[in-house]
């Protein structure tokens, strides 16, 4: 069960790597049919664009900054549980928290509106508290 509980974990990363992707895809042609970089100036960040570029286009970018956010824990809390003991329960709630976050993704990079968007981030936080408690039960008791 230790190995099973890191599968969700690693699916994540790979699902960040396909927001980077889906973000640099849409947002380097929205770049070039605004003149490109050449003038942009030094220092830029992404945060510079709001406003300027699509929201619809900075919605990717808002969404990958949020994978690098949360889900840190989430995987600080994976490795624990699979080096403490993983039981089926933890394998469940570990595949909702990732399967929510890769659902929250596709809503906010889509549709972004902010019902929803809260709905799934609320419910995965609270599979997230969940294995966090069932983190600190396994390092804490006896």
């Amino acid at each position: 069960m230790q190995k099973e509980v890191l599968a969700p974990a690693a699916v994540l990363v790979l699902w960040t790597f396909v927001m980077l992707t889906w973000l640099a895809t849409s947002r380097l042609p929205a770049l070039k049919r605004m003149g490109g970089l050449a003038d942009a100036k030094p220092g830029g960040r992404g945060q510079d664009l709001e406003g300027v570029i699509p929201p619809q286009i900075n919605w990717k970018s808002h969404n990958y900054t949020h994978l690098l956010e949360q889900p840190t824990l989430f995987y600080a809390v994976s490795i624990i549980i699979a080096l403490t003991g993983a039981t089926k329960i933890d394998v469940v709630l570990a595949w909702g928290y990732a399967g929510l976050r890769i659902i929250h993704s596709l809503w906010q990079a889509l549709v972004n509106t902010i019902p929803v968007r809260l709905t799934l981030f609320v419910v995965s936080t609270g599979l997230l508290l969940a294995l966090a408690i069932r983190a600190a039960e396994n390092t804490l008791l006896p």
